[in-house]
């Protein structure tokens, strides 16, 4: 799969420095060609100190494919690293928001976004050339409220790729399992999209460190379905951040594999609400 961002990852985990200029000059081009007056789409960049990820992600938003107008918009999230420079560089529309979190940096995007439909994008995440249109066309369809793709990872030297297409592999069947009662726990806000009227009667959460994709999910399902998009045009390529943080790949799997284990049995059966762990609030 990495072959087919090839040449985005070529630039991914690279100082500005380091990318080439006629490189920057072609996504600002794209950037400028793409972001419409009245778009039918808001695509919104979250970033947090990404000086390293986020001209891939935006150079591969910048050549999606699609047949209507969209808007791409960045929320700074108060980064402290080299981001705004490069923002300002390459002249995207952006944002500041000085609450960090996730949550915070979402709902200042939706707060900004012109479009009919809302994709949530993380800034250190890479995007396939439908990946717009494949969200829009679910998004499109009657009854539906959210749509959501799955993710593969950057493989790297802790992470090769034939272990982490082993891991994704049974992650997946995982997910596609837990999808079919509580699709809300398979939302990630990295491949996740909605309607944003209806998004903004509810709106992120903001009192949580993780979750508010998810949360947001939840709520949309009394406005219509939420779909599990399986076609590999709405499947990310994202950094391995997750997994590194858990410290090996070996034991990153093992513990993600008892915790599925653990909640397995709950997974086929609806859920309507679910209880904050105190660990997840913000204080």
């Amino acid at each position: 799969m990495t072959e087919n961002y090839s040449k985005y990852l070529a630039i991914f985990e690279r100082s500005m420095e380091k990318v080439p200029v006629d490189i920057i000059k072609e996504i600002q081009l794209k950037l400028k060609q793409e972001t419409q007056e009245e778009p039918l789409v808001s695509v919104v960049v979250i970033a947090h100190n990404e000086e390293k990820h986020i001209l891939s992600c935006l150079w591969s938003l910048s050549e999606n494919k699609c047949g209507f107008p969209i808007e791409i918009i960045v929320i700074n999230n108060n980064s402290t690293d080299r981001t705004t420079e490069i923002l300002d560089m390459i002249g995207v529309k952006w944002y500041n928001e000085p609450n960090k979190g996730p949550g915070h940096a979402r709902q200042c995007g939706l707060n900004h976004a012109r479009g009919k439909y809302y994709l949530c994008i993380d800034a250190d995440t890479i995007y396939p050339p439908y990946y717009i249109q494949t969200m829009v066309n679910q998004l499109r369809k009657s009854g539906v409220s959210c749509a959501f793709g799955l993710w593969s990872f950057i493989p790297d030297k802790q992470h090769s790729r034939l272990g982490l297409f082993l891991y994704e592999s049974l992650r997946d069947i995982y997910l596609l399992l837990q999808s079919m009662k509580r699709p809300e726990l398979c939302v990630r806000g990295m491949a996740f999209g909605f309607n944003t009227e209806m998004g903004r009667k509810i709106g992120f959460r903001t009192d949580i460190i993780r979750g508010e994709d998810g949360s947001l999910a939840l709520a949309m399902k009394q406005y219509g379905k939420l779909v599990l998009i399986k076609n590999r045009k709405a499947r990310v390529f994202t950094s391995n951040s997750t997994l590194s943080a858990e410290g090996s790949f070996f034991k990153s799997f093992i513990n993600r594999f008892f915790k599925a284990f653990k909640s397995s049995g709950n997974m086929f059966s609806k859920k309507t609400n679910y209880k904050d762990q105190e660990s997840n609030l913000i204080k």
